[in-house]
């Protein structure tokens, strides 16, 4: 017992001396306070409208006539449908919003990752939850894991499962496919296709929820949603934390 306060002493010590040296900043904003969030940039935030997005690919302001996931749009992607029962998006993909996701990601600024989880969970459904979906995520490629040293998507998978009372399963193998960044709609789609594979052995839920963090084009996220598919999901929902607005 001794030991365990002695460790947690000299932990709170080491927070704190932390926080001297390198204090507490809003990833927004950048000024010094009590939180990786500031209330103002919080309170800054563009959240999508559900009752103007998109009931099927949860564009925002898609509620009439999508631009995004009309035949035209799929057609030329290479795509005769979706392979989601529904997708929403908690917010847009604005500068505030990008720096959040660039300070967790590539800044090492792993306390995000409540706020992210947070915001996407409020977009979960309540007939999500109430018919027990399971949670599932694309992890990063090797090449990504490597770099930052964890994975983003299997920590905000497994922060949002815990906030709405939900199983939160690794199903997929790694990816590793072209670096999507430099990449246009089809080209992205293109990548990703046939590329997502579950893991050996791994018993595919009836219900599941795919979790991002961002959707560009939708390329990874439908890819995973397909390969449930294939495999004998029966509901497969999508849901991100921002959505890039065009």
């Amino acid at each position: 017992m001794a030991d365990g306060i002695a460790k947690r002493v000299l932990r709170n010590a080491a927070e704190v001396a932390l926080e001297l040296l390198w204090p507490t900043r809003c990833a927004v904003c950048d000024l010094p306070g009590d939180d990786v969030l500031c209330a103002e940039c919080e309170g800054a935030l563009v959240p999508v409208d559900a009752c103007l997005a998109c009931p099927r690919c949860g564009a925002p302001y898609g509620i009439v006539q999508c631009t995004e996931c009309n035949e035209v749009m799929l057609g030329s992607a290479g795509m005769d449908g979706l392979p989601v029962d529904s997708m929403a998006h908690a917010l847009l993909l604005d500068d505030a919003a990008r720096r959040i996701v660039s300070a967790y990601k590539d800044g090492d600024e792993r306390r995000l990752v409540r706020k992210i989880a947070e915001w996407t969970s409020r977009y979960v459904s309540p007939s999500e939850v109430r018919d027990g979906y399971v949670v599932a995520y694309v992890p990063d490629s090797k090449e990504a894991f490597r770099r930052r040293g964890f994975d983003h998507s299997r920590e905000i998978a497994e922060e949002l499962a815990g906030l709405v009372g939900l199983r939160c399963l690794d199903l997929f193998e790694r990816p590793s496919s072209a670096d999507q960044r430099e990449l246009g709609r089809r080209q992205r789609i293109d990548n990703m296709r046939g590329r997502l594979h579950l893991k050996e052995g791994a018993a595919v839920p009836r219900r599941v929820l795919v979790v991002d963090d961002v959707c560009t084009t939708g390329a990874t996220i439908y890819a995973a949603c397909s390969a449930l598919r294939e495999a004998g999901a029966e509901s497969v929902h999508a849901l991100t934390f921002a959505q890039v607005l065009d």
